[in-house]
């Protein structure tokens, strides 16, 4: 009987597996992981853009070929779509989020009712509300004072 001995890496990889591999005394280290990133909400509102550009120019002929390509259902890529309903300051505002470490505080669900509101004094009102209260919650203020 031969027994080989070999020093392995343990690590626990995506959604829980278990990853193992020999350790190799030539490769690098591994990059470190970045302690914060985009919040989805910018990125959606990237990707409604980008979608809105493709029907524009020809590239893709409508949303349902879009949620093809895109592997998601057509109501989701009208959801995505219809961030595109936004008035145009608040799009650049949920490009321009920082980037973040926990759970993000602006989701694409409560964006919805804003982006369906026809007008965008609405939606600035609407978005003024939501910004105001989030900014009040990060700050440690227990009660919200509605004006």
């Amino acid at each position: 009987m031969v027994t080989i001995k070999r020093k392995m890496n343990v690590s626990i990889a995506s959604r829980g597996r278990i990853a193992i591999r020999p350790i190799d005394p030539n490769a690098e280290p591994p990059r470190p992981r970045p302690t914060s990133k985009v919040p989805r909400i910018s990125k959606l509102m990237a990707l409604a853009i980008r979608f809105n550009e493709m029907i524009r120019t020809g590239e893709a002929s409508d949303m349902i070929e879009l949620a093809r390509c895109g592997h998601v259902t057509q109501p989701r890529m009208s959801q995505i779509m219809a961030l595109n309903q936004l008035a145009p300051d608040i799009q650049e505002l949920l490009l321009n989020l920082p980037a973040t470490k926990g759970k993000p505080e602006i989701h694409e669900k409560r964006l919805r009712p804003i982006a369906a509101m026809l007008h965008w004094e609405d939606q600035r009102a609407a978005w003024k509300q939501i910004y105001c209260v989030l900014r009040y919650q990060s700050e440690g203020f227990e009660e919200v004072v509605h004006k």
